[in-house]
C-alpha cells in the first residue's frame, strides 16, 4: 500500500514544522524582554543573571532547531534508504524464524541508530554546555559512559527482546498481553535494581555525612510519615553544573537522592523544603498513578503491535518481511513518536498537577512557603532557568510549572 510511506513523510514533516515553530516561539517570546527581566521577575534573578539565562535559552534553542532538522532526515533516511530490509536479511538468515536472531537484530540496529547522534551530542556537552559553565565532563567520561551505555544495553536489551519475542511461540495469539505482563515486570525490578546495581556504573552515591544537616533531613521524613534509613548523595558535579534531586524505587526500597551540586547551592531549610517536595509525590500517590498510566498506554501500544504484525501491509510497506515481529517492533518504536509528540501536553500537564500538589505538601510540611520560594529562585539562577517561556511552548514541552506559576501557586491563598 503506497499511502503508508507517504503518510509517514507528512507525519515527520508536520511534526518536524510544529517543534521548529514551537522553537521559533519561544524565541522570539524570550526576545520581547532583551535581556531585562519584568518587575515581577526582578525578585528571582539580577538583571546580569537573567540576560545571561536568555542566552543561555537562545543558544540552546538554536541547537534544538538545529538537532531536530537532522533527527528528521536521519529518521527518513533510515526507514526509506532500503538499509533496514537489508540488515533485517542478513540477521533473519542466521536462523529464520528465530527468537534470538530477531533479538539481535532488534539490539544492533538500536545501537547502530544511536551512532548519528554523537557528534551533536558531543558539541552540545563540550560546546554550548561549556560555553556557559555547566560542563564537568571530560572526553574520557564521555566516551567511558557511552560504552558503558552501550555494553549494558546489549546485555539488558538483547535477553528482554529475546523473551518478548519467544512468547509468539509460547502463548500463541495471546503473546502481546504476556509481552505486557514481560515488559511490566521488568520495569517494577529496575525501579528496585537501577539504584542499586545500574546507577553505581555511572555515578558514586555516599549516605549524607552524619551531622546536623542528615539528622534535620531524616527528621523531616521521619515527621511526614516517610521512613527513610539514609539519604543518598550522588557526584552529579563530575558531569555537569546543573543540580537535581529524585525519588526512586518503591515500597521498602525507596530512596531519596540529591546532586551533591543541591548541597552545595541551598541553605538548609531550603533544601529540607526540596526533600519535603520529593517526599511529597511519595505521600500524594504519584508513583502509583504514573505506574498505572504507564501501564495503561504500554497495555495499549501492545495491541496496537499485535494488529499491526498481523497486517500484511505494514512491515511490507517499508520492504521488511509482512508478519515478522521483530521488524514491526522496531518500525512502531521509530514511527510511534510521530503520533505520541501530538499528546505530549496531556501527559505534561498531568505532570505538572503532581509538581503543584508537591509543593503544596513541601508548604505544609515547612511550615510556610518561603524555603521554597528561596530554593526555587537559587535553583533557577544557578540553572539559568528561562523565566519568560511562550506559553505554547511551556504547554508543550515542560513536566514541571514555570518559576512564576510554582510561586504563584504557592503563596495563594486557601
Amino acid at each position: 500500500m503506497h499511502w503508508l510511506p507517504a503518510l509517514v513523510i507528512v507525519l515527520v514533516l508536520a511534526r518536524l514544522a510544529a517543534q521548529l515553530c514551537l522553537e521559533a516561539m519561544n524565541r522570539s517570546e524570550v526576545g520581547l524582554h532583551a535581556g531585562v527581566p519584568p518587575g515581577a521577575l526582578s525578585d528571582i534573578m539580577d538583571e546580569e543573571t537573567f540576560a545571561r539565562a536568555a542566552e543561555y535559552t537562545l543558544a540552546k534553542s538554536r541547537f534544538a532547531s538545529l538537532n531536530l532538522i537532522y533527527e528528521a532526515l536521519v529518521l527518513l533516511g533510515v526507514i526509506f534508504s532500503g538499509w533496514l530490509p537489508g540488515l533485517w536479511e542478513r540477521f533473519d538468515a542466521l536462523a529464520p524464524g528465530a527468537a534470538w536472531s530477531g533479538a539481535l537484530f532488534l539490539v544492533v540496529t538500536g545501537l547502530l541508530l544511536s551512532l548519528p547522534g554523537l557528534p551533536l551530542s558531543w558539541w552540545e556537552q563540550f560546546r554550548l554546555e561549556e560555553r556557559f559553565g555547566f560542563n564537568k565532563s571530560t572526553p574520557g567520561l564521555w566516551v567511558s559512559d557511552f560504552l558503558k551505555s552501550t555494553l549494558l544495553g546489549l546485555a539488558i536489551g538483547f535477553p528482554l527482546a529475546w523473551g518478548l519475542l519467544a512468547l509468539v511461540s509460547w502463548t500463541g495469539a495471546s503473546w502481546w498481553v504476556w509481552g505486557f505482563f514481560l515488559l511490566f515486570g521488568f520495569q517494577l525490578l529496575m525501579l528496585v535494581l537501577y539504584p542499586k546495581l545500574i546507577l553505581p556504573l555511572f555515578n558514586k552515591l555516599t549516605p549524607l555525612a552524619a551531622g546536623a544537616q542528615r539528622d534535620q533531613l531524616l527528621g523531616l521524613a521521619d515527621r511526614t510519615g516517610f521512613k527513610a534509613k539514609t539519604i543518598e548523595v550522588m557526584d552529579g558535579s563530575k558531569r555537569s553544573g546543573h543540580s537535581n534531586a529524585f525519588f526512586t524505587g518503591f515500597g521498602r526500597f525507596r530512596r531519596i537522592v540529591l546532586f551533591d551540586t543541591l548541597l552545595a547551592q541551598l541553605s538548609q531549610p531550603e533544601l529540607e523544603a526540596v526533600l519535603a517536595h520529593e517526599i511529597g509525590h511519595y505521600q500524594r500517590g504519584h508513583i502509583p498513578q504514573r505506574l498505572f498510566t504507564g501501564a495503561a498506554l504500554q497495555l495499549g501500544a501492545f495491541a496496537v503491535l499485535a494488529w499491526l504484525v498481523q497486517a500484511p501491509w505494514f512491515n511490507a510497506a517499508f520492504g521488511l518481511t509482512a508478519g515478522a515481529l521483530a521488524p514491526t517492533f522496531l518500525l512502531f518504536g521509530l514511527l510511534g513518536g510521530l503520533v505520541t509528540f501530538w499528546f505530549s501536553p496531556l501527559g505534561n500537564w498531568i505532570s505538572r498537577q503532581h509538581e503543584y500538589e508537591a509543593d503544596a505538601f513541601a508548604k505544609e510540611a515547612m511550615g510556610s512557603a518561603a524555603p521554597m520560594i528561596g530554593a526555587l529562585h537559587k535553583l533557577a539562577q544557578k540553572n539559568l532557568t528561562n523565566l519568560t517561556p511562550h506559553a505554547l511552548y511551556s504547554a508543550v514541552y515542560y513536566s514541571h510549572p514555570t518559576i512564576v506559576e510554582r510561586e504563584r501557586a504557592l503563596t495563594a491563598k486557601g
